[in-house]
């Protein structure tokens, strides 16, 4: 893991430049730094060394010094390329996983990206053809973004090096502002800055000379409602998918340094721990959140599963107050605005891994996209059976069972279930169905953008042109796979692999890994009958029956409780710290010019004195916050509106 910067084109002061931007992302690669130059191409390189330790410096070129790269990741297969490429005739001058890339590509060009399994972003300098070649994993765990600049390709691995490059500077997209208020997080390659884009996820971009092109090479893709499935006995795919996830697991503990692991208590944390406990033959040491609050609290299940697997346990106490405390620094790392706090307990997990020496830890992170186990799978799956009998009044009582952590839903009336959920008024050919609610809660929010703010985003909807971007046959697709397809691919990359995964883990130089997303494990599981994965309203089946006797039934039967944290009431109260005031200030937030002043001044006071608030007023408090700070750390303009008050 680490963190790169370059340039394709001619430019002044190169080598400045490519210091001033590994500087901005050193966090990423505390371990070494290095340079490459030529006339009209140059990368940076900020090491975390976990592969290769003694020889696999960056950027690299090959024996020839006709091909040079600088690469964020892990390939974790590279033992078995490496293996295939020497009986091709072919000698290594180092150990690392990045010599493996370089040959590949001399080897088959760009196509070589097919066979990596790992968790990616890469820049080559193809010095015979002329052509710096940008490539990124196919889930989108690790991050690379891009801009020009008077004829000239910039691309990093963070936005903080980017604003480095002279001319480049930051400013807010008024258009990704909004896809945030209402999906969660810009649709790529939008990014929450105007002029500067994210490569996709599967993506890779060839610039030359006279042009630039992007291609996908992979693509998330699931079979046709009506098709018979190859894969019809559980037993058999249970056992398949054991296989898989072992081998996912394994490929992942590969490292000349410790790897540690994430455990939250839940099915998929837990079962990850338990595989890589009988893999390493040292103790594994595991590391938990903790919280004050009984709602977000998993402690019991995360220290019976460290008992019951034997790892050295550490946690961190996420207490009130913590997640204010961190905030500031937590949006300096996403580099975006952010509807939610969870983020700000995984920035503190990944400081408590850094202090116990570790570089490297396992996550859980995927399952719930891969094998249907977020609650949004299963709440829609009862929106279409309230469809087909719209007048009935028993079936919205299921809306209860779906979210028994949430007290307030519980004394809802039928009524109001019907009405909040869409039941039997909602559009069963929508290609949205699934995700119509949440977007409609989120979109909620945006009762708080100012009056020029909205005159901008005129006729503008976030959701029309997620609809947009589906691929052609997602209309042929089964309703859970249309549903699983909106998380895979645009929440999964867009927010949980970067502004809780890569951008938190990385602020404290810590490699986070995701065995369910090895590509063979996301593959088999979009080619499983729906049923495996939702049987009736019991989430991620299939996975379940695959951990069978590894866990603790405790564990392994328990049901989903999504990771959250505490939103609103972390900032309000006795103990607000000064900067929640400035920055919700009327003074600083009509300066800013993106919400009603007078409003969030209202919202500001009541989520004072009604800490329960709902989710609309969560996400609007932690937005707007998250904007103010996005703009105070980037642009200056909160600072500077402040002084001029």
């Amino acid at each position: 893991m680490c963190g790169f910067g370059g340039y394709f084109g001619s430019i002044r002061d190169a080598e400045a430049l490519l210091a001033r931007m590994i500087a901005a992302i050193v966090h990423r690669g505390p371990d070494e730094q290095g340079k490459f130059m030529t006339a009209d191409a140059g990368l940076g390189h900020a090491r975390l060394s976990v592969i290769g330790i003694g020889d696999g410096q960056q950027p690299m070129s090959d024996e020839s010094g006709n091909l040079t790269i600088a690469f964020n990741g892990e390939i974790f297969n590279y033992l078995e390329l490496r293996e295939g490429l020497i009986a091709k005739g072919r000698r290594f001058r180092t150990s690392s996983d990045t010599e493996v890339i370089l040959q590949l590509y001399d080897e088959m060009g760009e196509d070589c990206l097919s066979l990596l399994n790992g968790d990616f972003a890469l820049a080559i300098w193809d010095n015979r053809r002329r052509r710096m070649v940008l490539a990124r994993d196919r889930m989108g765990v690790r991050p690379l973004f891009y801009t020009n600049r008077d004829g000239v390709l910039y691309f990093a691995s963070e936005i903080k090096a980017l604003l480095k490059v002279p001319g480049v500077s930051a400013e807010i997209d008024p258009i990704a502002l909004d896809q945030i208020f209402t999906l969660w997080a810009p649709i790529a390659p939008r990014t929450a800055f105007r002029n500067i884009h994210e490569l996709e996820p599967a993506s890779v971009m060839i610039a030359t000379p006279e042009q630039v092109t992007i291609k996908r090479y992979w693509h998330l893709d699931y079979p046709h409602r009506d098709a018979p499935s190859k894969l019809t006995n559980e037993d058999d795919a249970a056992e398949e998918l054991q296989a898989l996830l072992s081998d996912a697991v394994r490929l992942r503990m590969r490292a000349d340094v410790p790897v540690g692991s994430y455990l939250s208590g839940g099915l998929d944390s837990s079962l990850v721990s338990t595989l890589a406990a009988g893999m390493t033959p040292l103790q594994l040491q595991t590391f938990s959140v903790t919280f004050d609050s009984a709602e977000h609290d998993e402690s019991a299940f995360q220290i019976e599963m460290a008992s019951a697997i034997g790892s050295r346990h550490r946690t961190i106490a996420c207490q009130a107050g913590d997640i204010a405390g961190v905030f500031p620094e937590v949006i300096r790392f996403a580099e975006r605005p952010i509807i939610r706090t969870a983020p700000a307990p995984l920035y503190q997990l990944s400081g408590l891994v850094r202090q116990a020496g570790l570089k490297v830890v396992l996550t859980g992170e995927g399952a719930d996209e891969v094998f249907a186990g977020y609650d949004i799978f299963r709440e829609a799956r009862v929106r279409r059976f309230c469809g087909r009998q719209p007048a009935s009044r028993i079936r919205p009582q299921l809306f209860r069972r779906l979210y028994p952590y949430l007290p307030g839903l519980q004394q809802q009336s039928v009524e109001y279930l019907a009405a909040f959920f869409g039941a039997g008024n909602a559009a069963l050919d929508d290609p949205l169905f699934s995700h119509r609610p949440r977007f409609k809660t989120t979109a909620a929010a945006k009762i708080f953008f100012s009056g020029d703010l909205r005159a901008t985003l005129k006729g503008y909807d976030a959701a029309e042109e997620l609809v947009s971007r589906l691929p052609q046959a997602f209309s042929l697709w089964h309703p859970l796979h249309q549903a699983q397809y909106l998380e895979s691919r645009f929440l999964l990359p867009g927010y949980i692999l970067s502004s809780q995964g890569d951008r938190m883990a990385m602020a404290h130089g810590i490699e986070g890994r995701f065995p369910y997303l090895d590509h063979r494990l996301v593959e088999f599981a979009a080619r499983l009958p729906p049923e495996m994965k939702l049987k009736g309203l019991v989430e991620k089946h299939i996975l379940r029956k695959a951990a069978g006797h590894l866990l603790p039934g405790a564990i392994g039967e328990r049901a989903k409780q999504p990771y959250r944290a505490p939103e609103a009431r972390s900032f309000v109260g006795a103990g607000e710290l000064d900067y929640v005031r400035d920055c919700l200030s009327e003074a600083n937030i009509a300066a800013g010019g993106l919400f009603n002043a007078k409003a969030v001044a209202s919202l500001h006071e009541k989520c004072r004195t009604q800490p329960a608030s709902g989710f609309r007023d969560n996400a609007a408090f932690v937005g707007i916050l998250s904007t103010q700070l996005w703009q105070k750390n980037f642009t200056g303009q909160e600072a500077s509106a402040a002084r001029a008050a």
